[in-house]
């Protein structure tokens, strides 16, 4: 994308400059776009469900953005001479049942032939131009905010093989499958949020190295805080570790500080890449505390704060 030249617009509020979850466009002084698109292989052998993951995933970058999605187009890309068209139908209506959670219209979409399996959403939504949550401008003071456990890509990978248990698989299940709808609501409504992006493949270090890249802001993680789903660290130590977290962890380690107080495994799971993976924001301190008590009072029960923003270290992530 360094090679491309840059839309030069005025009312282009959030392009592909600094790897927001999605692209905002102002339509008026009270109204812009916001655009995302996000599509990928199956995470579930179950297609309803692998439907309502794809989609939730999809929907998420609209609320990372504080915003509200409208509508949305399927992306599919299937096998039609070798797997039963049923999966498909499967798929777009488990892909439905999450549009449909989300108040999101399905208005079309687009269909290919191809070898494997994929499915995802193009999706559009609105919010005030001047109350777009973007994934940089976290201040001094700020705590972090995280929705929902990591582990996604472990036990995604443990699932492929039948390594995991009935347990670890319908917690991460009700995880990924999960809407970031109220997170988001109750994250706009407490206010004085400085800095919001979702959790998904860059794990949970290299998304929040996206918050602080280029500032003058430093962040402090206390790795004990971080909700992580039960049964995570087993899997790791037996081997079940996907090759994105190797990736994500050798493109970032050079902005990330790991004191000794940090299990070496824990360290390694921050990089884990997540499937529709929670909120992670910056606030105000002192409204930190309020929103994490409302969201686990809504039924967002992980919600928890992991650290802060600080001026020492820009640019680094201080992890102890």
């Amino acid at each position: 994308m360094r090679d491309l030249p840059f839309v030069q617009d005025p009312n282009l509020l959030s392009g592909f400059e600094h790897a927001e979850d999605a692209g905002v466009y102002k339509i008026s002084d009270d109204l812009a776009l916001v655009q995302t698109v996000d599509f990928f292989t199956p995470t579930v052998d179950d297609p309803f469900t692998f439907g309502q993951i794809a989609a939730v995933n999809a929907l998420n970058d609209i609320y990372a953005m504080g915003a509200k999605p409208l509508t949305a187009m399927n992306i599919v890309c299937f096998p039609i001479k070798t797997m039963d068209k049923n999966i498909m139908r499967e798929v777009l209506r488990g892909g439905l049942d999450k549009m449909r959670e989300a108040g999101t219209l399905l208005i079309g979409g687009h269909s290919v032939e191809d070898d494997e399996i994929k499915y995802g959403l193009s999706v559009t939504g609105i919010v005030h131009p001047d109350k777009v949550l973007f994934n940089h401008g976290a201040k001094v003071g700020d705590k972090l905010v995280l929705t929902k456990p990591l582990g996604t890509g472990i036990i995604s990978t443990a699932i492929k093989v039948e390594e995991a248990s009935d347990e670890q698989i319908k917690q991460v299940i009700k995880a990924m499958s999960g809407l970031n709808k109220k997170a988001s609501e109750l994250m706009v409504e407490g206010g004085d949020v400085h800095a919001c992006t979702d959790i998904t493949g860059f794990g949970f270090l290299g998304h929040a190295c996206e918050m602080i890249e280029g500032g003058d802001v430093g962040l402090r993680v206390n790795s004990e805080a971080v909700p992580v789903f039960e049964g995570v660290r087993e899997l790791m130590e037996t081997g079940f570790i996907p090759g994105g977290l190797y990736r994500n962890k050798d493109f970032r380690i050079n902005q990330v500080i790991k004191q000794n107080t940090c299990p070496d495994w824990l360290f390694d799971l921050l990089f884990d890449p997540q499937t529709a993976g929670g909120l992670f924001f910056s606030l105000s301190g002192d409204k930190a505390k309020n929103i994490v008590e409302k969201m686990r009072a809504t039924g967002i029960g992980d919600a928890a704060i992991v650290g802060e923003v600080v001026k020492d270290h820009p640019g680094k992530i201080f992890v102890f």
